[in-house]
Protein backbone atom coordinates (compact mmCIF):
# COMPACT_ATOMS: atom_id res chain seq x y z
CA UNK A 1 0.00 0.00 0.00
CA UNK A 2 1.62 3.28 -1.04
CA UNK A 3 2.51 5.75 1.67
CA UNK A 4 1.19 8.68 -0.32
CA UNK A 5 -2.39 7.51 -0.86
CA UNK A 6 -4.98 8.91 -1.46
CA UNK A 7 -4.23 10.89 -4.62
CA UNK A 8 -3.58 14.53 -3.74
CA UNK A 9 -4.17 17.53 -5.98
CA UNK A 10 -1.17 19.85 -6.22
CA UNK A 11 -2.66 22.50 -3.93
CA UNK A 12 -3.40 19.86 -1.31
CA UNK A 13 0.08 18.44 -1.72
CA UNK A 14 1.54 21.88 -1.07
CA UNK A 15 -0.56 22.15 2.08
CA UNK A 16 0.70 18.79 3.20
CA UNK A 17 4.19 20.10 2.48
CA UNK A 18 3.39 22.99 4.80
CA UNK A 19 2.39 20.39 7.38
CA UNK A 20 5.66 18.61 6.69
CA UNK A 21 7.36 21.87 7.51
CA UNK A 22 5.46 22.09 10.78
CA UNK A 23 6.39 18.51 11.51
CA UNK A 24 10.05 19.36 11.09
CA UNK A 25 11.97 17.41 8.50
CA UNK A 26 15.52 17.89 9.75
CA UNK A 27 16.24 15.92 12.96
CA UNK A 28 18.99 18.18 14.27
CA UNK A 29 20.19 21.78 14.26
CA UNK A 30 23.82 22.72 13.83
CA UNK A 31 25.18 24.99 16.61
CA UNK A 32 25.52 27.89 14.17
CA UNK A 33 21.80 27.68 13.46
CA UNK A 34 20.72 27.68 17.10
CA UNK A 35 20.54 31.46 17.44
CA UNK A 36 18.75 31.77 14.12
CA UNK A 37 16.20 29.21 15.26
CA UNK A 38 15.32 31.25 18.35
CA UNK A 39 15.14 34.48 16.38
CA UNK A 40 12.90 33.02 13.69
CA UNK A 41 10.64 31.29 16.19
CA UNK A 42 10.17 34.61 17.98
CA UNK A 43 8.62 36.11 14.83
CA UNK A 44 5.69 33.67 15.05
CA UNK A 45 2.66 34.92 16.97
CA UNK A 46 1.76 32.17 19.46
CA UNK A 47 -1.01 34.06 21.26
CA UNK A 48 -3.66 31.74 19.79
CA UNK A 49 -4.08 28.86 17.33
CA UNK A 50 -5.26 31.02 14.40
CA UNK A 51 -2.47 33.53 14.95
CA UNK A 52 0.08 30.71 15.14
CA UNK A 53 -0.93 29.09 11.84
CA UNK A 54 -1.21 32.39 10.00
CA UNK A 55 2.03 33.92 11.25
CA UNK A 56 4.02 30.68 10.92
CA UNK A 57 2.86 30.28 7.33
CA UNK A 58 3.58 33.92 6.54
CA UNK A 59 7.06 33.76 8.06
CA UNK A 60 7.85 30.63 6.09
CA UNK A 61 6.45 32.02 2.83
CA UNK A 62 8.37 35.30 3.16
CA UNK A 63 11.62 33.37 3.42
CA UNK A 64 10.62 31.15 0.51
CA UNK A 65 9.89 34.17 -1.66
CA UNK A 66 13.23 35.75 -0.82
CA UNK A 67 15.37 32.60 -1.19
CA UNK A 68 13.47 30.26 -3.52
CA UNK A 69 16.32 29.88 -6.04
CA UNK A 70 18.79 29.25 -3.23
CA UNK A 71 16.60 26.51 -1.75
CA UNK A 72 16.21 24.82 -5.13
CA UNK A 73 19.99 24.58 -5.42
CA UNK A 74 20.49 23.34 -1.86
CA UNK A 75 17.47 21.54 -0.33
CA UNK A 76 19.33 21.18 2.98
CA UNK A 77 18.91 24.92 3.47
CA UNK A 78 15.15 24.45 3.12
CA UNK A 79 15.31 21.75 5.80
CA UNK A 80 17.17 24.16 8.08
CA UNK A 81 14.57 26.88 7.46
CA UNK A 82 11.76 24.46 8.22
CA UNK A 83 13.32 23.43 11.49
CA UNK A 84 14.13 26.83 12.87
CA UNK A 85 10.89 28.53 11.81
CA UNK A 86 8.19 25.90 12.27
CA UNK A 87 9.41 22.91 14.26
CA UNK A 88 8.94 24.65 17.62
CA UNK A 89 5.21 24.90 16.88
CA UNK A 90 4.49 21.26 16.09
CA UNK A 91 3.72 18.55 18.66
CA UNK A 92 6.02 15.96 17.13
CA UNK A 93 5.67 13.30 19.84
CA UNK A 94 1.86 13.50 19.91
CA UNK A 95 1.56 13.18 16.12
CA UNK A 96 4.05 10.31 15.92
CA UNK A 97 2.28 8.49 18.74
CA UNK A 98 -1.00 8.74 16.82
CA UNK A 99 0.59 7.66 13.53
CA UNK A 100 2.17 4.58 15.13
CA UNK A 101 -1.03 3.79 17.04
CA UNK A 102 -0.84 0.46 18.86
CA UNK A 103 2.77 0.03 17.75
CA UNK A 104 3.88 3.04 19.82
CA UNK A 105 3.29 1.06 23.02
CA UNK A 106 5.62 -1.78 22.04
CA UNK A 107 8.32 0.40 20.44
CA UNK A 108 11.48 1.12 22.40
CA UNK A 109 12.36 4.78 23.14
CA UNK A 110 15.11 4.53 20.51
CA UNK A 111 12.70 3.16 17.90
CA UNK A 112 10.19 5.91 18.66
CA UNK A 113 12.78 8.63 18.05
CA UNK A 114 14.12 6.93 14.92
CA UNK A 115 10.58 6.63 13.56
CA UNK A 116 9.91 10.32 14.23
CA UNK A 117 13.09 11.35 12.40
CA UNK A 118 12.53 8.89 9.56
CA UNK A 119 8.86 9.67 9.02
CA UNK A 120 9.20 13.44 8.99
CA UNK A 121 12.27 13.22 6.81
CA UNK A 122 10.24 11.20 4.31
CA UNK A 123 7.53 13.85 4.29
CA UNK A 124 9.96 16.48 3.12
CA UNK A 125 11.44 14.11 0.54
CA UNK A 126 7.93 13.62 -0.81
CA UNK A 127 6.60 17.17 -0.56
CA UNK A 128 9.58 19.53 -0.38
CA UNK A 129 9.35 20.37 -4.09
CA UNK A 130 5.67 21.28 -3.69
CA UNK A 131 6.53 23.50 -0.73
CA UNK A 132 9.08 25.36 -2.87
CA UNK A 133 6.31 26.20 -5.36
CA UNK A 134 3.84 27.31 -2.68
CA UNK A 135 3.09 31.05 -2.61
CA UNK A 136 1.25 33.30 -0.20
CA UNK A 137 -1.63 34.00 -2.57
CA UNK A 138 -2.55 30.30 -2.55
CA UNK A 139 -3.58 30.14 1.11
CA UNK A 140 -6.18 32.06 3.12
CA UNK A 141 -6.57 31.59 6.87
CA UNK A 142 -10.23 31.95 7.85
CA UNK A 143 -11.21 33.81 11.02
CA UNK A 144 -12.16 31.71 14.03
CA UNK A 145 -13.04 32.21 17.69
CA UNK A 146 -11.34 30.08 20.34
CA UNK A 147 -12.51 30.18 23.96
CA UNK A 148 -9.86 31.34 26.46
CA UNK A 149 -10.06 28.01 28.30
CA UNK A 150 -10.01 25.83 25.17
CA UNK A 151 -7.43 23.04 25.04
CA UNK A 152 -7.95 22.07 21.39
CA UNK A 153 -8.79 23.99 18.24
CA UNK A 154 -9.20 23.68 14.49
CA UNK A 155 -7.88 26.45 12.26
CA UNK A 156 -9.67 26.51 8.91
CA UNK A 157 -7.91 27.62 5.74
CA UNK A 158 -8.65 27.65 2.03
CA UNK A 159 -6.06 26.71 -0.55
CA UNK A 160 -6.41 27.75 -4.18
CA UNK A 161 -5.81 25.21 -6.91
CA UNK A 162 -4.08 26.14 -10.15
CA UNK A 163 -7.51 26.38 -11.84
CA UNK A 164 -8.72 28.89 -9.24
CA UNK A 165 -11.02 26.56 -7.30
CA UNK A 166 -10.56 26.33 -3.54
CA UNK A 167 -10.27 23.38 -1.21
CA UNK A 168 -10.68 23.31 2.59
CA UNK A 169 -7.54 22.62 4.60
CA UNK A 170 -7.97 22.50 8.37
CA UNK A 171 -5.17 22.34 10.92
CA UNK A 172 -5.70 20.59 14.26
CA UNK A 173 -3.96 22.05 17.30
CA UNK A 174 -3.75 21.27 21.00
CA UNK A 175 -2.72 23.40 23.94
CA UNK A 176 0.38 22.06 25.69
CA UNK A 177 2.48 23.26 28.61
CA UNK A 178 4.61 25.04 25.98
CA UNK A 179 1.60 26.69 24.31
CA UNK A 180 -0.44 25.91 21.20
CA UNK A 181 1.03 23.31 18.84
CA UNK A 182 -0.24 21.81 15.58
CA UNK A 183 -0.42 18.04 15.12
CA UNK A 184 -2.56 17.23 12.05
CA UNK A 185 -3.95 18.59 8.79
CA UNK A 186 -7.30 17.60 7.29
CA UNK A 187 -7.52 18.17 3.53
CA UNK A 188 -10.93 17.83 1.93
CA UNK A 189 -12.08 15.84 4.96
CA UNK A 190 -9.09 13.47 5.02
CA UNK A 191 -6.92 13.41 8.15
CA UNK A 192 -3.36 12.70 7.13
CA UNK A 193 -2.35 11.48 10.57
CA UNK A 194 -5.12 8.88 10.26
CA UNK A 195 -4.16 8.10 6.66
CA UNK A 196 -0.51 7.57 7.55
CA UNK A 197 -1.51 5.48 10.59
CA UNK A 198 -3.43 3.11 8.32
CA UNK A 199 -0.54 2.89 5.85
CA UNK A 200 2.20 2.36 8.41
CA UNK A 201 0.04 0.05 10.52
CA UNK A 202 -0.44 -2.29 7.57
CA UNK A 203 3.25 -2.28 6.69
CA UNK A 204 4.36 -2.78 10.31
CA UNK A 205 1.96 -5.68 10.72
CA UNK A 206 3.54 -7.34 7.67
CA UNK A 207 7.23 -6.52 8.15
CA UNK A 208 7.72 -5.31 11.71
CA UNK A 209 8.51 -1.85 13.07
CA UNK A 210 12.29 -2.16 12.79
CA UNK A 211 12.09 -3.02 9.09
CA UNK A 212 9.88 0.00 8.42
CA UNK A 213 12.23 2.32 10.32
CA UNK A 214 15.21 0.99 8.39
CA UNK A 215 13.36 1.56 5.09
CA UNK A 216 12.64 5.18 6.01
CA UNK A 217 16.23 5.75 7.12
CA UNK A 218 17.60 4.27 3.88
CA UNK A 219 15.28 6.42 1.76
CA UNK A 220 16.23 9.55 3.68
CA UNK A 221 19.94 8.83 3.26
CA UNK A 222 19.44 8.48 -0.49
CA UNK A 223 17.05 11.42 -0.70
CA UNK A 224 14.48 9.23 -2.46
CA UNK A 225 10.75 9.82 -1.94
CA UNK A 226 9.13 7.49 0.58
CA UNK A 227 6.05 6.71 -1.41
CA UNK A 228 6.92 3.18 -2.50
CA UNK A 229 7.47 0.03 -0.56
CA UNK A 230 10.64 -1.96 -1.09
Amino acid sequence: MPLNRPQRPRAATASLALLASLLGAAPSVAPAQGVAKSAAAATVDTSGPTQLIESAANTMLRELDARRAEFRKDPKKLDALVERVLLPHFDVDHAARLVLGKHWRTATPEQRQRFIDGFYGSLMNNYGDALLEFTGDRIRVLPSTVAPDATSAVVRTEVKRSNGSKIPVNYSLRKTDAGWKAWDVVIEGISYVKSFREDFGSEIDQKGLEAVIQRLEAQNRSGAPGGSRG
